[in-house]
Formats: structure tokens, sequence, C-alpha cells
């Protein structure tokens, strides 16, 4: 394109130039030859009115007297009446076609001006030159101003063509802050590609972010599920087993619940209204859940507190904050964990703790960020978990460091949130 635009300014420059160079330089011509024709008519006048007023008053025409009317560099003959030639000044050109101009006095007197054409013509080739060297400077002054310009031009078409490679390649990242490119289309298509860069990146960062989400969300049900299936296929009592299997169907049914709850999530980020739940229903399905994981562990899982509380929030939500506490205190925590459930002013708090270590004080601030965790995990639960409460208006905290304690604050049926 740059090429294009410069090849063609220089078309359109040099145009012009010739259009407008050729008749100056004839009109310079004709100009220059006119004037020396003019100079010759003015000279040859000049002698030929001192040869009448010498033949009127009757003095004799000396030629040296009229030598010094004559230009060293032209020649001329004074012809009187009586036939007696004078020639003056230098000598005759020898060329074939010389500066000429002769004059009639009124007595019959003839004045002859001569002068060769080389200073006519050195003047003529002068004027063309000048025009030449002027074309010259106009077509390099427009080639570089067409080559800036195409420079200029061909900068913004560069970066809308990475961009549009960098989304055919799937990297819709944006580019550092660009500035405006002085060009009203061209503008507006980088801007409408720099906004589908970033609706691109946002629906890519919440499908990752769905993924991940999914991922943890579904891996504490299904390990949960995988050992309750582990016992029914080593026991031998058909009555056990058909205890285990009903724990295991409802554990099927809750984690059919996680993932509609993340289908509806994903398609629908606004939240929705919470319903008043049985916390104690929601604390014994998480006590069914884990207690083979706690028991092949050799440790206690126990619920102690305040029976028959409800609160306003979503099960399934409810449902994984717990899941999530409980398999952190299963693998990072150490002897019995207990949920603890009471009631605090307009909450409801359940909170979750463990005999182990705790949480050290390096990562107590920093507990709740995604990918920050004292283990080997992901470090996204407790994220998730919180966001899953702020989700219901709840509030997850960490109340106490050592022994770690976890407290969910729901809203009491009567209160509309706790968040703070």
């Amino acid at each position: 394109m740059g090429r294009r635009l410069v090849l063609s300014t220089l078309s359109v420059v040099i145009v012009v130039v010739f259009l407008l160079g050729v008749p100056l330089g004839v009109a310079m011509r004709n100009g220059i030859e006119s004037s020396a024709n003019d100079s010759l008519r003015a000279e040859a006048q000049r002698l030929l009115n001192t040869v009448e007023v010498r033949i009127e008053l009757g003095e004799k025409v000396d030629a040296s007297a009229l030598a010094r009317l004559v230009s060293r560099d032209r020649s001329a003959t004074v012809r009187l009446p009586g036939g007696e030639n004078f020639p003056l000044g230098g000598p005759a050109p020898d060329e074939g076609n010389p500066l000429r101009v002769e004059m009639m006095g009124q007595h019959g007197e003839q004045v002859t001006v001569t002068e060769s054409r080389a200073r006519v013509t050195r003047q003529i080739r002068k004027a063309w030159l000048l025009i030449l060297v002027e074309a010259f400077f106009a077509v390099a002054t427009a080639g570089a101003l067409a080559a800036l310009q195409a420079r200029s031009l061909a900068r913004p078409l560069v970066d809308l063509a990475e961009a549009a490679e960098r989304f055919g390649s799937g990297d819709p990242r944006r580019r550092r802050h660009r500035r405006s490119y002085g060009l009203p289309e061209v503008d507006r298509v980088a801007d409408v590609l720099e906004r589908r860069a970033e609706r691109i990146s946002r629906i890519l960062a919440a499908e990752r972010q769905f993924a991940a989400n999914a991922s943890h969300q579904l891996r504490t049900p299904l390990t949960a599920l995988s050992m309750r299936l582990e016992e029914i296929t080593m026991s031998d009592d058909m009555d056990a087993m058909r205890d285990e299997a009903t724990v295991a169907l409802s554990q099927v049914e809750r984690l059919t619940e996680v993932v509609e709850q993340l289908l509806a999530q994903n398609r629908t980020p606004t939240a929705v209204a919470a319903d008043v739940i049985d916390i104690d229903k929601i604390v014994s399905q998480q006590l069914d859940e884990w207690s083979v994981a706690f028991s092949k562990a050799g440790r206690g899982l126990q619920l102690v507190g305040v029976p028959n509380l409800t609160a306003r929030a979503t099960a399934a939500n409810v449902s994984q904050i717990l899941a999530t506490l409980v398999e952190n205190a299963l693998h990072h925590g150490g002897g019995t964990v207990t949920i603890r459930t009471r009631t605090v002013g307009g909450s409801v708090v359940i909170e979750v703790t463990d005999e182990g270590g705790g949480v050290s004080d390096a990562l107590g601030h920093r507990i709740f960020e995604a990918g920050v965790s004292g283990g080997e995990s992901t470090g996204r639960g407790l994220a998730l978990a919180r966001d899953l409460a702020r989700a219901d208006g709840a509030r997850l905290e960490l109340v106490q460091q050592r022994p770690a304690v976890f407290a969910l604050f729901l809203a009491a049926p009567d209160y509309p949130d706790v968040i703070g």
C-alpha cells in the first residue's frame, strides 16, 4: 500500500510539473527572445535617430561618433542615401540565423543591427535548467511527503492486521493503550476490534473461571461418593449396603444440584433470591457424606450446638461451603472436626474447627485469596467458598487461627443479609 501510494503521488506530481513546467519554459524562452529583439530595436532606433539628426542639420555622418552607440557584442551597418556604408561595432556573426533588426529613415538611410544568438541561447538554457531543478526538488519533496504519509497511513493498518492475526491465533489480549490514528474510519475499526477483544477476553476468563470452579466443586462430592461406593463393594452386610447406597444416592442428588447450580451461574450470573433452609438437614448431610473418609483417617467428625436453626440462603451454596471447610479440616487439620451451630444477633453461625496446628500468621490474612494455600492444594476452595457466601448475602470468616475456626454467618429468616 505504501509503495502504491508513493508511486501514485509521484505520478500526479510529475504530470503537474510537466503541465506547468513546459508552458513556463516556452514562455520564458519567448520572453528572453522578445527582450533581446526589443534591445536590438532600441539600439537601432537610437542609431537611426542620430543619423537622421545629422543629415537634417547638414552635418557629416562620422563613423567614429556613431560607433559609441553600438554595443561591443553587436555589429551594425549604416547605409546613407548616397550609397555610402559605415560598418560599426564588432564583427558580424557568422551563424546562419542571428538576431537582426533593420530600420529605414525618412531620407532613405538604413540601419541594420545584428547580434549572435549565443547569449540568448545561454539565457534560455539557464531558464530551462532552473525549471528542471525546481521540478526535481518538487518531485523529491512530494516523494518524501508521500512516503511519510504512506507510513502514517500504513501503521494503523499494520496494527489492525496484527490485532486480527492475534484474534485468529486465539490471543484476544488487548495491546497497550493506543493513540488516535487521526483517521476516523480507521479509529472506528480499531475501537470495534478493541471492544471485541475485551469481550472475548471476558468470555474466556469466565469460561476458565467456570471450568476451575466446576472442577473444584465437583471434586469434593465425587470423592465422597467414590468412598461410599468402595464401602458398598467391600461390605457383605445387605442392610449396611442398603444404608450406604441410600447415602450414595443422596450424594448423587447433591452432585446433580451442584452441576445445575454451576450451569445456572454460568448462564445467568445475577444473584438468585435465597430461600429459608434447614441448617440441621444440611449439616447432617455433610456428616453422612464425610463419615467414611474420617473413619478411614482414624479421626472423628461431630455436630454440636443449637438445633433446629433456619437461615435465609441457598442450600446448594451452604452445602458446598461446608464441604470445602470439612475437606480442608480433613486434609490440613488434625484430631476431631467439630461443626458447631449457634446464633449471634440476627445471624445464624456455622463454625468448623479441628484440633490441628491451625493457620500460620503469614497465611492468616490471605487465606481466602485465590491461589493461596498452606499445602499442596490449588488454593481455590476457600476463595470459591467466600464467593458463594457473598452470593447469598452471607459472610465467611477465619475467626481464630489456632486452632483454626472458620465461621459462616448466614442471615436469619427475618434479616435480609449479613454482609458487612
